[in-house]
């Protein structure tokens, strides 16, 4: 069974901000015909107060669906919703000026009149903030604003409302929805910028995978390119030597035999330069790369006097552990502890990600698998899982009289 907090933990960051930007435009459209209710049951007849927030409950589902789709949209999902801007648009306009036309020549009273003023404040100033979510430009939201505020002045003045009150009313509602557009647009802004930031960190790992790739291909290039030419151009030497049955071919078929080996040996050396991880570098690397990426890191324990197989198979580990933690988790605060009972030394890594890294499980995960192996060439075993406190904990214990580890000759 999982924690209640499961499903939001399983969550990124981005889909984390994502969900509350969607679910706090859903709570802002219900305040709607909350405004509105309160309103209207305090001034007139159940009744009738039933018969006005009708167009005003369908309005809301209306800016509602719209604000799904505009942040679909934004996060790249749908195409940009123009049949639902439109539509909510023109709802907007003649759901406030059906408030406001009864108000100004119809038989109602003060009441009433208060009633459908505030229907005819609170949805164009709602319906244009909601708009707002749909657009890209900031110059389309302004006009969409001082569009609506204009509007609504006009149709103040045109229903015979004194002209300083109608340019009262436009400025009022141009300054409430350019408040309401103003936060949608910034919510979405935000939204942007914390995708793109996630995005640039994917890109950073992948560039840094990358970089290592041509460090290890240039390092072999280095060391066989010349010793391939020179084992050429003796090989070639050798079999025109022994066309010519001239003994000097053995000669040179020897020294190939010895460039051979010595091309073998640097080859493993090269590979064992890049297969094997400092502790002391790896901790330090991962500090920084962990709070570089907004993830509070500590590490704790000495690392000195290791015997040099322990450090790589354990410098493996923070390397693996901290890619995972970038990768998978969502984490905030991660700590690194390296401790030394008698004879051993554990190392453990714990996040508050509250779950454990794509693919990976207590017993699997490819990358997992590949540190157990590591660790087994010199006696050390790894547990990783969730813990009962939430938390992601992978703990690797290696003897300090470690097995030196095989290494691989290509």
């Amino acid at each position: 069974m999982g924690s209640p907090g499961g499903w939001w933990g399983r969550k990124s960051t981005p889909a984390k901000v994502e969900t509350y930007t969607r679910w706090s435009f859903h709570f802002i459209a219900l305040s709607e015909p909350t405004v509105i209710g309160v309103t209207a049951f305090g001034h007139v007849d159940a009744r009738v107060a039933l018969l006005v927030m009708t167009p005003v409950a369908a309005h809301v589902a209306l800016a509602m669906v719209t604000a799904s789709r505009a942040l679909d949209w934004t996060v790249g999902r749908r195409p940009q919703p123009l049949r639902l801007l439109w539509a909510l648009g023109a709802a907007t306009a003649l759901l406030a000026v059906a408030a406001l036309v009864p108000g100004r020549y119809g038989p109602v009273g003060e009441d009433t009149g208060t009633v459908l003023g505030s229907v005819f404040g609170a949805v164009l100033c709602y319906g244009v903030g909601m708009m707002a979510l749909g657009l890209r430009e900031r110059r389309r939201v302004v006009w969409l604003v001082v569009g609506f505020g204009a509007g609504a002045g006009l149709v103040a003045w045109a229903t015979g409302m004194p002209a300083l009150a109608a340019l009262a009313m436009a400025a009022f509602v141009t300054a409430a929805s350019g408040f309401f557009a103003a936060t949608s647009f910034f919510s979405i802004w935000l939204l942007n910028a914390v995708y793109a930031l996630d995005e640039a960190r994917e890109t950073r790992a992948r560039l840094a995978v990358a970089e290592e790739r041509l460090r290890f291909g240039r390092d072999l290039h280095d060391v066989m390119g010349r010793n391939l030419a020179v084992i050429a151009l003796k090989s070639e030497l050798a079999v025109q030597l022994a066309r010519r049955e001239r003994p000097e071919a053995v000669e040179q078929m020897i020294e190939v035999q010895r460039i051979a080996q010595e091309s073998q040996r640097e080859v493993r050396e090269v590979v064992r330069g890049y297969r094997r991880a400092d502790l002391e570098a790896e901790l330090h690397g991962a500090r920084g790369v962990l709070r570089a990426a907004g993830i509070d890191c500590e590490v704790g324990g000495e690392t000195g006097g290791l015997p040099a197989e322990v450090q790589s198979a354990l410098g493996w580990v923070v390397r693996e552990a901290t890619t995972n933690v970038l990768r998978h988790g969502d984490a905030k605060k991660c700590t690194v502890t390296v401790r030394r009972p008698k004879g051993r030394v554990v190392l453990t890594v714990r996040n508050d990600g509250a779950t454990a890294p794509h693919g990976s499980t207590r017993t699997g995960g490819t990358g997992l698998a590949g540190l157990r192996e590591r660790l087994s060439a010199v006696g050390g075993t790894l547990d990783a899982g969730e813990a009962r406190d939430g938390e992601f904990r992978l703990v690797a214990e290696v003897p300090l009289t470690a097995r030196p580890a095989l290494e691989v000759a290509s």
